[in-house]
Formats: C-alpha cells, structure tokens, sequence
C-alpha cells in the first residue's frame, strides 16, 4: 500500500517518546512517527503513481498544523482497538487531503468526512487506559508542513518528497 504522509518535527517524536511509559500497556505502540495524509493503494508501476500524486499536489502550499492533545478512536474501521492517537488540528492538511481524494477516490470509512488527521501512538489493549490518556493535557506543538513523503507501507520507507509550495 503506497500513501502520501506527513512527517512529523522532531518536537512531536520527543511527545510520543515522553508518553511512551504510559503506552506499555497497548498491544502495539508505534515507535516510528508520521501520519497519513491519503491512501493511494497498491501498484503495478509505481512510477506512474508517484507522478499522479505529484500532479494532485501542484500547486498545493505549505500549511501549518498543530498537534492539540490525545485522544482515541474507541472502534476504529481497521485494526484492533482502541487507538490512542496525537490529535492534529490543520486546515489546510484537510484541504490538501481533500484535493487527493478528488485525484484517487476516497477509502470508504476513513478518508473524505471520515478523515481524522492524527499520529497514532498505540493501539490494542484496554478502553479506560485509552480514556485515561486522552484526559491529560499537553503544551500544542505548531509547526509548518513544508514536505510531504510518498510512502511505501510494504517496507514502511518514505520513497521520495514533495516539497511544498509544490
């Protein structure tokens, strides 16, 4: 599965290592840190899906997003529950999201009004930890999204960037 993501700064890793501790009790916890701006499927030539998704991208700026707090996906489409996540707040990172579901359809249930920008943290495990996480607060961490990665999922590698203003 190849997707466009986002990187993330340094500052949102240093979060997610800080809650780290707290996430032991989750089934998986996430030790690298992007988020996924839009899935884009598998490929024959991924060549040729890399340059649709640079095409989709022309034109789109750099944006500025903020991670605002924790929070949990309770029954999420895929994969075990719950999901603690960092809560991403972007507007612009929406409308980017929403240019590349124009460009490459939307994945029913995640992507389009079902799209929930986000950097997983941990998931599996027990609902009132989740709940728990959610309720402590963090300093927000704003930043501008100067790059996008096209991402190879099978081995989980950035294949290349798309800088922005694109």
């Amino acid at each position: 599965m190849y997707s466009v993501n986002v990187p993330v700064p340094g500052r949102v890793r240093e979060l997610a290592a800080d809650l780290y501790p707290s996430l032991l009790g989750f089934d998986a916890v996430r030790e690298d840190h992007s988020f996924l701006l839009k899935r884009l499927g598998d490929a024959d030539h991924v060549a040729q899906l890399q340059q649709r998704a640079h095409r989709a991208l022309e034109g789109s700026p750099a944006v500025e997003a903020r991670v605002t707090g924790i929070d949990y996906f309770a029954d999420p489409p895929l994969g075990k529950a719950p999901v603690v996540y960092l809560a991403v707040e972007s507007p612009g990172l929406e409308a980017i999201h929403a240019d590349l579901v124009d460009a490459f359809g939307e994945v029913d249930g995640l992507e389009a009004a079902d799209y929930v920008p986000h950097v997983t943290l941990a998931r599996g495990g027990d609902l009132e930890d989740a709940r728990r996480l959610a309720q402590r607060e963090i300093e927000p961490i704003r930043w501008t999204v100067s790059e996008l990665e096209f991402f190879d999922g099978s081995y989980r590698l950035p294949v290349s960037r798309v800088s922005l203003p694109a």
